[in-house]
C-alpha cells in the first residue's frame, strides 16, 4: 500500500511539473495569458522567487484559519535531480485530491504551492450509472474548490471567503482544456494545467514586480 501511495504522489508531482512548464522566454507578466506547450517552469528559473514560508509554516497557518479542511504532512519525494536548486513533496488530501510543493532546498522556503485532481479510475467490478458518475465529480470537484479558496484566501486575507471561492471557480473556468493557463494578480501567479481525462492542477507562486508594475 504504500508504494502505490508513493508512486500516486511521484505521479502527482510529475503532473504538477509537466503542467506548469512555460515557454523558456515568457512575456512580462500579464494580467491573464494562455500557452499551448510550456516548456520550463516559471519557479524553476534561478531568479524565481519564494514565499517566505517553510512548509511547516504554511501548514500551521493553513490549519489554523481552515480547522474543516484537514491536511496531512508534505512527504518529500526522492528524484534523479541531485543536482536540482529544489526539493518537491506532496500531501495526499483525499482518493483525488493531493496537494505538492517545490521548495528551496537551501532555504526551504516554498516556490510553487499546487493541488492537483486526479479523475478516479473505473472500477472494473462495479458498473457505476452515468448520474453517479457526475454526481461523484461534482461533489469531487467542490472538494478542489474548496482547498484551491482555502489556498488563495491565505495569500490575498483581504478578500471574503465567497470573493475566493468565486475566484477559484473563474480559474477552473478560464482554464478549462487549457495545458496552461496563467492570471496575475500583483505578486502572486494564479496556474491553472487541465490534462481533461489525467487530472487538474492548480497552483499559485509569487512572481517579482518590475518597476513599471510598482
Amino acid at each position: 500500500m504504500k508504494s502505490g501511495i508513493s508512486g500516486t504522489l511521484f505521479l502527482v508531482l510529475m503532473l504538477s511539473s509537466v503542467s506548469f512548464a512555460a515557454q523558456e522566454n515568457l512575456p512580462p507578466p500579464s494580467t491573464e495569458s494562455t500557452a499551448t506547450e510550456p516548456a520550463v517552469a516559471p519557479y524553476l528559473r534561478e531568479d524565481a522567487p519564494s514565499f517566505s514560508l517553510t512548509i511547516a509554516q504554511f501548514r500551521e497557518k493553513f490549519s489554523t484559519a481552515n480547522p474543516t479542511l484537514p491536511l496531512g504532512e508534505y512527504k518529500t519525494i526522492k528524484t534523479l535531480e541531485v543536482k536540482s536548486p529544489l526539493l518537491r513533496a506532496a500531501s495526499r488530501i483525499n482518493s483525488t485530491l493531493y496537494s505538492s510543493v517545490a521548495i528551496d532546498k537551501s532555504q526551504r522556503t516554498i516556490k510553487s504551492l499546487q493541488l492537483t485532481y486526479l479523475p478516479p479510475i473505473p472500477s472494473e467490478e462495479k458498473t457505476e450509472k452515468p448520474e453517479e458518475i457526475a454526481k461523484a465529480e461534482k461533489a469531487n470537484k467542490a472538494v478542489l474548490i474548496s482547498y484551491m479558496s482555502a489556498f488563495i484566501n491565505l495569500f490575498e486575507p483581504t478578500l471574503s471567503a465567497e470573493k475566493c471561492q468565486k475566484k477559484s471557480i473563474e480559474l477552473l473556468e478560464k482554464g478549462k482544456g487549457a495545458s496552461f493557463y496563467q492570471q496575475t494578480e500583483g505578486t502572486l501567479r494564479f496556474v491553472i494545467a487541465d490534462h481533461r481525462e489525467k487530472g487538474i492542477t492548480f497552483a499559485i507562486e509569487p512572481i517579482k514586480l518590475s518597476l513599471s508594475d510598482k
